[in-house]
Parts: C-alpha cells; sequence; structure tokens
C-alpha cells in the first residue's frame, strides 16, 4: 500500500486545528469537484484523496490512528481484517494436529 500524506495532501501541517483542516478541505473539494471538471480524471482521482484525507484527519479518533500508524492503519475497527496479511499462511504446512487433554 502507498503512503499518503493526508496533511501534504490538504495542505496543512501536522498541528493544524480541526477548524483549519475543514477551511482547508473545502477549498480544495470545491476546486477539485467532478462537477466543475468533468473530463479530467486527474481532478476526479485528487478529490478522492481529497475526500479520504478529510475523512481521517476530520475525525479525532481517526486523526490519532493516523498519526500513530500512518496511512496502512486500518479505520474500519478490523472489518477487514485478513490474518494472511502476517504470513501465517505458511504455518502448519498443510499438516493439522489434533490436541486432546487427558481424561
Amino acid at each position: 500500500m502507498e503512503y499518503k500524506d493526508y496533511y501534504k495532501i490538504l495542505g496543512v501541517d501536522k498541528g493544524a486545528s480541526n477548524a483549519e483542516i475543514k477551511k482547508a478541505y473545502r477549498k480544495l473539494a470545491k476546486k477539485y469537484h467532478p462537477d466543475l471538471n468533468p473530463n479530467d480524471n486527474e481532478a476526479q482521482e485528487k478529490f478522492k484523496d481529497i475526500n479520504e484525507a478529510y475523512e481521517v484527519l476530520g475525525d479525532e479518533k481517526k486523526r490519532k490512528k493516523y498519526d500513530t500508524f500512518g496511512s496502512g492503519a486500518s479505520f474500519t475497527n478490523g472489518q477487514n481484517f485478513d490474518p494472511s496479511n502476517f504470513g501465517f499462511e505458511n504455518f502448519g504446512n498443510g499438516y493439522s494436529y489434533t490436541y486432546t487433554t487427558g481424561g
């Protein structure tokens, strides 16, 4: 996954207030809105990035998580969890084990 610098996308400093982030978002969203740039694919991609950045930086919990873990952090509360992302698929080599307790 490519790292996205949401602060850079919105053109704000890391210490920006929520009001500054919202103001920057509104300005950029208006400038790159698809309705105002109907045939400009680059503007449409920029608009998506702007919305993604604001979705994270505009929410205190998500912003804190982003500041700690970067854009690779999961903002879906584990809903997209995939254990194969951690390399566990190679453990066991196709063998299964059954464990029982005595009794």
